[in-house]
């Protein structure tokens, strides 16, 4: 083409130039419109590739979400169903005080796994045991599902041999609810006799409410899953159809992630906005050529910028391409590679020059080979073949894909192949972390209770013998709290995963460790024949558990308690055998620390004695079987009467009167101090107000109530309720405050000082660091322990330690109180020392509150 200088001197020549260079400004502004097009519809098609895939993986979650509520339901519907004592209290007779009352099958249910229907159906398919939202309720289960469920009733009775509960979906009142239902059979318990005939159904319900769905998503990374709500909502994508037992199918739906649409939210934009500024330099530079041919040399520039727009848009489009996940190959009839895009290297850190020529076969590990797999192809072009291969990546590691093929219908002749590679490792790892975290322990890496369960009943199926027994460890850490509170829970998981690494060296290849809480791992083990075996094994592993931990400059030193159980010897059932190792973990700890003890039949037997206590206790408090008595404490010197201490006794219908050493140990274990602790503060208030004489009324606390949080505004709430006097209410609390959380106590009791209350010091003298805490702590008294009473005539380092004691409390301003007086001769020497206060049978025994009142 002529300079433009030329076509200045040339109009016709110009004139011609110009028409050429519209015709070509013309069919660049085409084919940038044609490109433009293409590039759009690829991203568009990339964009909805990656929306699939997003949705096809939410569809996975939401499967495994209601698979994990389901398998859940199951397991607990297993634990009652199975069991003997519920075979007894529910199919041979109902008893509603053992079901409810005692919270056997009552509220629990509903208030730790959000039941909100548990019915018990008898063999006549009559609804004989029935709590709704945790309430024992008069109504049937026809009547509360308002459907009919007889078809998997029938099916649940047909399975009850095989102890297989069945599930299943219904819909109530416009809620999809999760059904289990089972026969009650004995679980195996020798003491419980079958009877023939049908057996009774359990059956859990559990409501899916919005709020529980859209809870059960989130769990699994899934927004706003929700059931159905309009026939609309019903045909849209991504659902779920659940296994509906009446005729009206439930589905599930919910929002998936639109990857996609942020793709088009970005690169769109950037294509129109490169296709509008090249049109508009077209339409500028044809209109200047028009006007005049001076101004050809500018229509050349905007040519020359218009090349360049377009040469950058077809980068963009190249780059767009490239993004995807996947990587194009093409191949010759025998398999030879002829095609590899650029994404192959960027995939697989192989240079696609490397492998052109070379047949897809070494490249590609599919089952079978590919030769036999393209024999099973269809040979029309039209058909598309893909399978799960795997291929070794540059860096050696082996990365799984699905390849996909189809035969390239062009005409020629020679024939071949081309496809897509997608690598799926990222996938199926997810996966399979996934599967992991179901069956193991995240912290430890330990299998969990789930998978400690599959492991054990494995091993039953295998029938130990009592010559080659299987041997179940409950092994428990000691101090372990305290590590978490004095440095932190960082901390304290770096010593769990410690100890479940020196748990792993105690054990043979075969054997299991488990971590079922907190600080609680069971270790099931074979291979051991003698009972010395065994308490080698447990000497080891507490021997390895007291070796000190070295972690962040901290040297922390724990110990083990280990409760063991042997199959067959003790029993042949997993939940029993568990149960055992447990009992015999209560026993050890009873024993003292680092101790191990040997499952026994009479273990269990205290058990279910202790929680039958705890039930009547329940009962106790509930129906006001408790009373109040006190014991004076009166001036060392005059024998005046100062206060009174307030103490509870039970009056239980079957073993009598009943002191607290019977039943606070059980208390503090199963929180219900609080509530006894409570009706002893409000009493002992109550008839202070009573008495003829503003004396002091003292009530004893529990290291429980000091971690509850609430102790401060229960005071202040008695306090308030019955008028008394704050200067009249004493608390007294042991060491045990001090030593499990020294700094959240000393908080505590500045708050009930700030109440107006006074606080003293019980059983002074029997702890290590008592002084330390008398100057610490904001205390106005200190009690001396009885135990110094009993031989204070005879032994001077009792006399010796009284006397120190004494003068310590008096340098501190404390009012010293000595309990456990029971002879004139401990009074006078009390009275020498200059001891306050005393309490003792020497003085009074307790007394119910009248007799008080009358000696006051």
């Amino acid at each position: 083409m002529p300079p433009p200088a030329e076509l200045g001197r040339n109009p016709g020549k110009a004139a011609a130039t110009l028409d050429v260079t519209r015709h070509a400004l013309l069919f660049m502004a085409a084919l940038l419109l044609l490109l433009f097009v293409v590039a759009s519809v690829g991203l568009v098609q990339i964009a909805l590739q990656q929306n699939t895939r997003a949705t096809q993986q939410s569809l996975f979650y939401v499967d495994k979400a209601i698979q994990t509520r389901e398998k859940s339901m199951l397991a607990t519907l297993r634990d009652y169903a199975y069991w003997g004592e519920a075979y007894q209290n529910l199919h041979v007779t109902v008893d509603y005080e053992w079901a409810y009352i005692r919270q056997n099958l009552g509220p629990s249910l509903f208030e730790d796994f959000a039941y909100e229907g548990v019915f018990v159906l008898d063999p006549q398919g009559r609804t004989a045991y029935a709590v709704v939202n945790g309430q024992r309720v008069a109504v049937s289960l026809a009547q509360w599902l308002k459907q009919d469920v007889a078809e998997l009733l029938e099916q649940a009775r047909g399975q009850t041999e095989d102890e297989e509960p069945v599930v299943g979906f219904v819909q109530v009142d416009g809620q999809p609810a999760l059904l289990a239902v089972t026969g009650l059979t004995t679980g195996g318990d020798p003491q419980v006799s079958a009877l023939a005939g049908p057996p009774s159904l359990l059956l859990f319900v559990d409501l899916l409410s919005p709020e529980k769905l859209q809870a059960l998503g989130e769990d699994f990374g899934v927004t706003n899953l929700r059931l159905a709500t309009d026939p609309v909502d019903a045909q849209a994508t991504p659902a779920l159809t659940l296994a509906s037992v009446g005729a009206q199918p439930l589905l599930l739906r919910w929002e998936p992630a639109q990857p996609g649409r942020q793709l088009l939210y970005w690169i769109l934009p950037l294509l129109a906005l490169g296709g509008t500024i090249f049109a508009l330099i077209t339409w500028l530079t044809l209109r200047r050529a028009i006007a005049s041919a001076r101004e050809v040399d500018a229509s050349y520039a905007s040519l020359y910028a218009s090349q360049q727009a377009l040469a950058a848009s077809e980068v963009r489009f190249r780059d767009v391409a490239e993004a995807a996940t996947d990587w194009i190959w093409e191949a010759d009839a025998e398999l030879r590679l002829t095609y590899l895009s650029t994404r192959f290297q960027a995939l697989t850190g192989h240079a696609a020059s490397a492998w052109l020529g070379h047949p897809l076969g070494e490249l590609m590990q599919c089952p079978g080979g590919l030769d036999v797999w393209l024999e099973t192809c269809s040979s029309r072009a039209t058909v598309s073949h893909s399978r799960q291969c795997h291929y070794r990546a540059c860096d050696g590691e082996l990365r799984t894909c699905h390849l996909s093929l189809r035969r390239i219908a062009d005409g020629q002749a020679a024939g071949g192949y081309r496809g897509t590679v997608s690598d799926i490792t990222e996938e199926l790892q997810a996966q399979a972390r996934i599967e992991h975290l179901l069956l193991h322990d995240a912290l430890t890496g330990l299998p969990n209770r789930h998978r400690m369960q599959e492991f054990l009943e494995a091993k039953l199926k295998a029938l130990p013998s009592a010559a080659k027994p299987l041997v179940m460890l409950s092994i428990d850490l000691d101090r372990f709290k305290p590590v978490n509170d004095s440095f932190g829970h960082e901390v304290g998981d770096q010593v769990l995963a410690e100890v479940s690494q020196r748990l792993r060296l105690a054990l043979h290849e075969g054997d299991l460790v488990a971590r079922m809480g907190n600080d609680e791992f069971i270790l099931i083990v074979s291979g051991i024949s003698a009972a010395e075996e065994v308490e080698q094994l447990c000497v080891g592993l507490i021997g390895a558990i007291e070796q000190p931990f070295e972690i962040d400059n901290h040297r922390i030193f724990l110990g083990a308690s280990i409760g063991v159980a042997m199959a067959p010897t003790d029993t042949r059932q997993a939940d029993e055998l568990l149960r055992f190792a447990e009992i015999a973990l209560y026993q050890a700890k009873g024993a003292g620390r680092s101790a191990w003890c040997f499952y026994a039949n009479d273990m269990n037997e205290r058990v279910i004695e202790r929680r039958q206590l705890e039930n009547d206790l329940r009962h106790a408090l509930a129906n006001e079987e408790l009373s109040l008595v006190l014991q004076p404490r009166y001036s060392v010197n005059g024998l005046r009467m100062m206060a009174a201490e307030a103490l509870v006794r039970w009056q239980h219908p079957q073993r009598g009167l009943l002191g607290p050493d019977s039943f606070i140990a059980i208390a503090e274990s199963t929180g219900l101090i609080i509530p006894l602790s409570a009706w002893v503060l409000r009493a002992a208030c109550r008839e202070a107000l009573s008495w003829s004489e503003a004396l002091i009324v003292s009530v004893n606390l529990s290291p429980v109530e000091f971690r509850g949080g609430q102790l401060v505004a229960q005071i202040r709430s008695a306090l308030e309720e019955t008028g008394l006097p704050p200067g009249r209410l004493e608390l007294e609390l042991t060491e045990n405050v001090m030593l499990e959380d020294a700094e959240g106590a000393l908080v505590l009791m500045q708050e009930l000082k700030g109440l107006g209350v006074r606080l003293s010091m019980d059983d002074f003298g029997t702890g290590y660091s008592s002084l330390s805490y008398l100057r610490a702590f904001p205390f106005d008294g200190l009690k001396i322990d009885r135990s110094f009473m009993t031989d204070l005539h005879a032994a001077d380092d009792s006399k010796a330690i009284i006397q120190a004691i004494i003068g310590l409390g008096h340098a501190l301003s404390l009012t010293v109180t000595a309990e456990g007086v029971e002879t004139q001769e401990q009074l006078e020497l009390l009275r020498q020392y200059g001891c306050d206060e005393a309490q003792g049978y020497l003085l009074n025994r307790p007394m119910p509150p009248e007799e008080l009142r009358l000696l006051l």
